[in-house]
């Protein structure tokens, strides 16, 4: 049976949660945890790098010097790609770099992801995170309370604007909803710290399957 300690927002201990080890207790798939972050990088390319060819160069049109018996190489235009301001010989273009993972990948992705952090020490539940105005100083408190004053990602079920802008101001410090986890937002963090609600949602969606 697989155990986690509930830390309230001064880091005491309040109470004990059961995990469902189907989510957050198998054997974490490198090969397929790299995948989904290849495949999540990739999908955030733009794509909008472009240079011109020989052709697409302006200029060049007239031979810059005749063919023959000048005791130099042959030479058809001034934007050949070996002249100074010629076109690019491959040039990139504007392209879309996304590409889709099967769904099942992409959820044992997530379920190792998170298995990584159970076995590692770096899941950190909380009851509760909530702020009555927006304080800065209150989840920086929270954080250091937690051990957790490095790189971090708080995780709540929903979006909360008053606790959202409060950690965002802090560095190292990133937001996210449970619903919209990646596998890159969790690797790339060193704690990862979610509310009780959060978790229960978390192994809703992921139980399942």
């Amino acid at each position: 049976m697989l155990k986690v300690k509930v830390f309230d927002m001064g880091g005491n201990i309040v109470d004990e949660m059961e995990l469902e080890e189907s989510v957050f207790g198998i054997i974490p798939n490198e090969s397929v945890m790299h995948e989904a972050v290849v495949n999540y990088l990739a999908n955030q390319r733009r794509g909008t790098q472009s240079a011109l060819t020989r052709g697409e160069v302006r200029g060049g049109g007239r031979k810059p010097y005749k063919q023959n018996k000048i005791d130099r190489s042959r030479a058809g235009s001034i934007r050949m790609p070996h002249w100074r301001g010629g076109g690019v010989v491959f040039a990139p273009k504007p392209r879309d770099y996304s590409y889709k993972l099967n769904k099942k990948v992409k959820r044992l992705a997530i379920k190792s992801a998170l298995s990584s952090k159970v076995q590692n020490q770096e899941l950190i539940v909380v009851d509760e995170i909530k702020l009555d105005n927006y304080r800065t100083k209150s989840i920086v408190s929270m954080l250091n309370a937690l051990g957790a004053n490095k790189k971090s990602l708080i995780v709540k079920p929903s979006m909360d604007p008053i606790v959202f802008k409060s950690a965002n101001n802090i560095p190292g410090v990133e937001t996210a909803v449970a619903d919209s986890l990646n596998v890159y937002t969790i690797l790339k963090y060193e704690k990862l710290i979610i509310t009780k609600a959060a978790m229960n949602m978390i192994t809703e969606m992921y139980s399942s399957f």
